[in-house]
C-alpha cells in the first residue's frame, strides 16, 4: 500500500513539473539564445529543410508580419533567389517570387512595408536578416540567411530570427553552380521552397509528455483506490 501511494505521489509530482518546465520554456529551450521564442518555422526546399525561430523580443513588428506571412502561406512556391558562399541566402520578394498566384488576403500582407527595427544583435551564421531598399522602412517579405559572418550589416538589416536546424542544407545550397549579375550571386537552378509549416516547441515538446503523466497518475490512483477498498473493507 505505500509503494503505491508513493508511485501515485512521484506521478503527481512529475505533472507538476512538466507543467512548469512548459510554463518557463526560457529557462530550458532557449537557454542557448534568450532572444528565441517558442514559435518554429520550416521551409522545405528541393535540397533539404530549413528550421528557424524568431526573436519576438528583438523585432516585435517584424516578427509578426512574417509569421503571418508564413501562416498564410505566402512563401509556398516561392524560391531563394541569391545564394552567395560564406554571405547571404536570400528568399525573394513573395510578390515576384512564387509560381502559384496569390488570393487577395496574401497580397494584402505581401504588400506591407515595415519599419526598420535595428538592434545590436549580430550578423553571423544562420541569422535572418530583413531585406530592403535604400528607405530603412521599405522592408517587405525578402530577407536573407546569413552564410557567415557579416558585421557591416549590423544595426543596418532588421534581424528578426535565426536558423536552428537544417545548417547541412544550407551548406548544399553554397555548393550549387552560380551566375552573377551586377551585385548579385545568383544560383544557376532554382533553389524551390516547396511548402511550409510551422510549429510552437512548447506545446509539441510538452502536450505528449503531461498527457503520458496524466494516464500514469490516474492509474496509479485508481489503484491505490482498489487497494485502499480491499483492505478497510
Amino acid at each position: 500500500m505505500a509503494v503505491l501511494l508513493r508511485r501515485a505521489a512521484a506521478a503527481a509530482a512529475a505533472v507538476l513539473v512538466v507543467a512548469a518546465v512548459c510554463a518557463d520554456g526560457a529557462s530550458t529551450f532557449y537557454s542557448s539564445d534568450p532572444n528565441l521564442g517558442s514559435a518554429r518555422v520550416v521551409f522545405q526546399t528541393n535540397y533539404g529543410d530549413i528550421e528557424f525561430g524568431f526573436f519576438p523580443r528583438v523585432a516585435p513588428k517584424t516578427v509578426e508580419h512574417i509569421f503571418k506571412l508564413v501562416r498564410l502561406g505566402c512563401y509556398n512556391t516561392n524560391h531563394f533567389f541569391r545564394v552567395d558562399k560564406g554571405f547571404v541566402a536570400q528568399v525573394a520578394d513573395v510578390m515576384s517570387g512564387r509560381t502559384a498566384p496569390m488570393n487577395a488576403e496574401q497580397k494584402k500582407e505581401a504588400e506591407k512595408t515595415i519599419v526598420g527595427e535595428f538592434s545590436s544583435v549580430k550578423h553571423v551564421r544562420g541569422i535572418l536578416s530583413m531585406g530592403r531598399h535604400s528607405d530603412p522602412d521599405s522592408a517587405g517579405s525578402s530577407f536573407s540567411i546569413l552564410l557567415g559572418d557579416s558585421p557591416h550589416l549590423d544595426g543596418q538589416y532588421a534581424v528578426f530570427g535565426r536558423v536552428t536546424k537544417g545548417d547541412d542544407t544550407l551548406s548544399k545550397l553554397e555548393r550549387l553552380p552560380t551566375r552573377r549579375e551586377g551585385i548579385f550571386v545568383m544560383p544557376i537552378e532554382r533553389i524551390d521552397i516547396l511548402s511550409t509549416y510551422y510549429y510552437d516547441i512548447d506545446v509539441e515538446s510538452c502536450e505528449a509528455e503531461k498527457s503520458i503523466l496524466r494516464r500514469r497518475l490516474s492509474e496509479s490512483a485508481s489503484e491505490v483506490e482498489r487497494w485502499r477498498r480491499k483492505c478497510f473493507a
